[in-house]
């Protein structure tokens, strides 16, 4: 029963993270999935297989955890704060899960051939099912397969995983990984999603750090970077100007939370900053649920447009910003415990390129999403930290791809 078991967990994980996006059409799927891997977890799991993990960020995230748990329990909030807590627990859990899984390759592929799955839908969507004459590219795309931010979330990961897996010297494979990098790319810039866009940059910028001939490499990526923003930014009326500052024509969304622009953000994000200021010593925070309609109250203060007001409150619009959340949600502590789990992180892995690239694009996509408060989002953070926490993801360094010292 154990070998039988033993052999069907990894596919088990393979196909959860195959059809993550899907989960609006096979909703049920996933939580079967997940109870299958709860379920044959015991019966295959040993005790050295605990120890491949990264022990102090391990320590640091299950300590983050227990401490919501208990903060919550302790300000009486535990109901309230049971929807984002579980969402946690699903990240947390997925760590634990994966300890008996001997290799991550399967994972990694279900990661892109999900992406490319995702990919496929969503164009077939746009071209087909819909008039390509009416299609612009600056408005937001309710055909995606899911929110055009978890959309672009996933390429970067799909990117980030093809570049890792790609052979020194001549592979069969390379063009395969090769030809997914340049299509997922293609896709990100396809579907505007502006903070893949964002986080491609600083993944090709923090690249030149890593390898020979770093200085000359950093330096030229600069200058590509600086001319084409003074490109973007020159320009009047034309499509390039258009893609970057978006259209703020709206439509009515299929997924819950369609994508913001920028400066409907920085409402949002003004009113969390007056938030924390007013709350001063702010320890154990206000709970998730506190945060929520502390949130609206400001809404109705701070938007004068009667329309832009009701979509926000019909909305519910969260903090987006996960770094900011936590502040005002779980307090101080709650937000020293998770920077110091991505903190511990980047010190252990900040030699390579592949762990410290997966650390930045999920600190900014932090940056402009509540990853938390979605279960999608909770099973991609599950996904770096299975990568992050795993000691034999990276046992064998490309020389390329670490730090001179």
């Amino acid at each position: 029963m154990r070998i039988l078991l033993a052999s069907i967990y990894p596919f088990a994980f393979l196909l959860l993270y195959l059809i993550i996006p899907f989960d609006e059409y096979i909703r049920a799927l996933p939580n079967l999935l997940l109870g299958i891997l709860v379920v044959a977890f015991p019966f295959i799991v040993k005790k050295e297989d605990f120890k491949k993990l990264v022990k102090k960020p391990a320590l640091l995230f299950l300590a983050f955890f227990a401490f919501l748990v208990l903060n919550s329990l302790l300000n009486g909030r535990i109901e309230e704060d049971f929807y984002i807590l579980k969402k946690i627990l699903i990240a947390v859990g997925l760590v634990l899960l994966y300890t008996p899984v001997k290799n991550l390759e399967k994972i990694d592929k279900a990661i892109i051939f999900s992406a490319l799955a995702a990919m496929l839908f969503s164009l077939i969507n746009v071209f087909v099912l819909n008039d390509i004459s009416s299609f612009e590219i600056t408005n937001p795309i309710d055909i995606l397969l899911v929110d055009r931010l978890y959309l672009g979330l996933l390429s970067v990961l799909s990117i980030l995983v093809s570049y890792k897996s790609i052979k020194p010297g001549f592979h069969p494979n390379n063009r395969f990984y090769l030809a997914n990098i340049i299509l997922n790319v293609l896709f990100v810039f396809i579907i505007g999603s502006k903070v893949a866009v964002v986080m491609l940059l600083a993944v090709l910028l923090l690249r030149q750090f890593y390898g020979a001939r770093k200085k000359l490499r950093l330096l030229v990526t600069i200058g590509i970077i600086a001319l084409a923003t003074l490109f973007v930014f020159s320009s009047s009326g034309n499509i390039v100007k258009e893609y970057v500052y978006g259209s703020e024509n709206r439509t009515e969304a299929r997924y819950a939370e369609p994508s913001l622009h920028i400066a409907f953000r920085t409402i949002i994000w003004k009113c969390g900053y007056d938030m924390g200021i007013s709350e001063g010593s702010n320890f154990f925070g206000m709970g998730f649920k506190k945060t929520s309609e502390r949130l609206l109250e400001c809404y109705d203060q701070n938007i004068s447009d009667s329309k832009t007001k009701d979509w926000f409150r019909s909305n519910k619009f969260n903090t987006h910003n996960q770094f900011l959340d936590f502040y005002l949600s779980t307090g101080l502590i709650g937000f020293v415990l998770f920077v110091g789990i991505l903190l511990a992180l980047f010190i252990h892995y900040r030699k390579q390129f592949f762990p410290v690239a997966l650390l930045v694009t999920i600190v900014l996509f932090g940056m402009a999403e509540n990853f938390f408060h979605r279960q999608i989002g909770a099973y991609y953070f599950g996904f770096v930290l299975i990568v992050l926490l795993s000691n034999e993801t990276f046992m064998q360094r490309r020389p390329e791809n670490s730090v001179e010292t």
